[in-house]
């Protein structure tokens, strides 16, 4: 069996093989999923093709047995250049909402190869909650603003909303067309009713970076009046930093030293002297450092700056709490990864997040997104416990270990691999 894998990033993999430098931290989840693969005895041959402008023609190089292919533009024309040099048997899509996975598709379905589609996010969701709880007033730019944008790329939430609407357009698109689609919690389960009802649908869990696998893993420590919580991601406001900033003193109330740690980049700051056209540029970080300032959480709030897997690992074994608080999630690797390491949860009950987590069981929800009481009341009765959360994070450890299982979902992918073959009588 031979299957083309389609990824939405180039990984660090397929860069080494091809002699191109690695453009970015992410899609460390895509890489366990590979290394999972090529280790099972039973496993298909994998092609990893995704599209890289670096490459100026079709490019597909090799490397400890696994075949990557750099495609120069996500034309149709492209995409059946590689089907037709690779022959796969199944085209494997992972993700819905880049305009790649569309165009693929075609490609595919034009030459008869069976198509799986698999569902990261849910983009029409994330599209709906994408700026929820931010005022109005920051929802809308100027075509001064616009015109900025154009050339010196700002973080317009106006702007950003219509880039999420396209991509919540792109997947509609896709799922309208799939007959097969991977899943891995009720709620891409009934995303996949509503927009793809025509589909087979086939539930599997989702393997991790490889480092969030070994020891050693968390330890509570004795952090008194100091607690340290993590946040993965504060950068648009789906991620929900500005309700974390309004929770945070009651907790401070409490724990007058607690300090939250944000992975990822301050926002940006050149000086006095173009520090006004960046705040205008950047409403929703210009926003929460009002908040910030407001609140008098200077002193509590610190920006890691962009980590890699070690680093985001090390990230969370300093941590006291992982907090997770989206309006929107499927099933996020960034909670998935705490809980493997037994680190003590509070996560928003949005999306797909009840199917990762039992509240009260492996860690704490919290009703709405944007309730800041309800969120700061999660994070003081974690904090309270006897034994710090201890006991929730073993829990989520023993559910995450069996959840990202790399060999059963492998397994399971590989399963899933035959019955879509076989459906469409190709096996």
């Amino acid at each position: 069996m031979k299957v083309l894998w389609l990824v939405s990033i180039t990984i660090p993999a397929a860069a080494d093989a091809c002699g191109l430098q690695a453009k970015e931290i992410g899609g460390g989840w895509l890489s366990g999923a590979l290394g999972g693969m090529t280790a099972a005895p039973d496993a298909p041959a994998i092609t990893v093709a995704s599209v890289d402008a670096r490459a100026e023609t079709l490019t597909v190089c090799s490397k400890n047995g696994v075949s990557f292919a750099l495609v120069p533009t996500g034309s149709v024309e492209n995409f059946s250049a590689l089907l037709k040099k690779i022959a796969p048997d199944l085209v494997h899509i992972w993700g819905t909402e880049y305009a790649a996975a569309r165009t693929i598709q075609q490609a595919a379905q034009a030459a008869g190869i069976p198509v799986l589609v698999g569902i990261q996010g849910v983009m029409v969701d994330c599209a709906l909650h994408l700026n929820d709880g931010v005022p109005a007033r920051l929802l809308h730019s100027c075509a001064a603003q616009h015109l900025i944008d154009r050339h010196v790329p700002g973080g317009l939430l106006d702007v950003n909303q219509a880039r999420f609407d396209t991509l919540a357009q792109s997947e509609a698109a896709v799922l309208a067309n799939a007959r097969h689609v991977t899943g891995r919690t009720s709620f891409d389960r009934s995303a996949v009713q509503k927009l793809a009802p025509q589909a087979s649908y086939y539930p599997c869990n989702e393997t991790l970076r490889p480092e969030f696998y070994t020891p050693p893993v968390w330890h509570p420590r004795t952090f008194g009046e100091a607690p340290v919580l993590l946040l993965s991601q504060g950068n648009y406001p789906l991620k929900n930093l500005h309700t974390v900033l309004k929770a945070l003193p009651a907790v401070l109330a409490q724990y007058p030293g607690a300090v939250l740690r944000v992975a990822g980049w301050p926002p940006l700051d050149k000086g006095p002297l173009l520090r006004p056209v960046i705040d205008w540029m950047f409403p929703y970080q210009t926003w929460c450092k009002q908040l910030i300032r407001r609140l008098g959480l200077a002193d509590h709030v610190q920006y890691t700056g962009p980590l890699d897997a070690a680093a985001m690992r090390q990230a969370y074994l300093d941590a006291d709490l992982f907090l997770l608080p989206s309006y929107s999630e499927n099933s996020p690797n960034s909670l998935g990864e705490a809980m493997l390491l037994g680190l003590p949860c509070v996560a928003s009950a949005a999306g797909g997040i009840p199917d990762m987590l039992q509240s009260g069981v492996q860690g704490m929800l919290y009703g709405a997104a944007g309730d800041d009481a309800a969120l700061s009341a999660a994070i003081l009765q974690v904090l309270a416990l006897p034994d710090h959360g201890t006991a929730l994070g073993t829990a989520a450890q023993i559910r995450a270990r069996v959840t990202h299982d790399a060999a059963k979902n492998t397994a399971q992918m590989i399963e899933i691999y035959r019955k879509v073959l076989q459906r469409e009588g190709t096996l």
